[in-house]
C-alpha cells in the first residue's frame, strides 16, 4: 500500500549524544530533526527538492528525555503555488513507563524549487475531510499574517 503523499512519520530514538548540559534532549537536536520531517513531507508531496522559508510556533511543551522515542507526524496542510505548510505534531513515548505524551508542534513553510533552485509549481492538496479543509483555513490564516508581518517588516526597514 502506498502510504498517502501529503503525509509522513518518523520515529527516532533519543540518545545520549543529543542530551544538553541538563541531560534533556537538545532543542536544537529538535529542530534539525523537524526540519529533516518537514523537508520529507512537502519533498514527497511536492515531487521535488524544497527549501526551508519560514518557521512558525515551534513550541517545546515538555521536556524530551534520552532514551525515549520521539515520533514526528507530518502533514501537508495548505498548498499554494510553489509554497506548502506543513504541520507536525510531536509525540514522545517513554519506553519503559508506558507513557505517551505531546512534546512539540509547529508550522514550516516548504518551497518547491526546480534544478535551478527556481521556484516551481506544487500539485493540489486533496481537502478530503473537513478536518483537512479546516487545517487548510488555518493555514492560510498564518499564511496571511507571516505575510502581513513581511510587509510591516518591509516598511519599518525603510524608515
Amino acid at each position: 500500500m502506498k502510504p498517502s503523499s501529503h503525509q509522513l512519520t518518523m520515529t527516532v530514538l533519543m540518545t545520549p549524544s543529543m542530551a544538553n548540559f541538563s541531560g534533556k534532549v537538545h532543542g536544537g537536536t529538535l529542530l534539525k530533526l523537524l526540519d529533516e520531517v518537514a523537508y520529507a513531507c512537502a519533498s514527497r508531496f511536492a515531487g521535488s527538492y524544497v527549501v526551508t522559508l519560514s518557521v512558525d510556533r515551534v513550541t517545546f511543551r515538555q521536556p524530551v528525555h534520552v532514551g525515549e522515542l520521539v515520533t514526528f507526524l507530518a502533514q501537508v496542510n495548505f498548498a499554494g503555488r510553489t509554497s506548502m505548510e506543513v504541520g507536525i505534531k510531536v509525540i514522545t513515548e517513554n519506553i519503559l513507563e508506558q507513557t505517551v505524551r505531546h512534546t512539540n508542534s509547529c508550522f514550516f513553510t516548504m518551497v518547491a524549487v526546480d534544478e535551478h533552485g527556481q521556484p516551481c509549481k506544487v500539485p493540489q492538496l486533496p481537502l478530503l475531510t473537513e478536518k483537512d479543509q479546516q487545517r487548510a483555513v488555518t493555514a492560510q490564516e498564518r499564511r496571511k499574517a507571516r505575510q502581513a508581518f513581511e510587509l510591516e517588516h518591509r516598511a519599518h526597514k525603510q524608515r
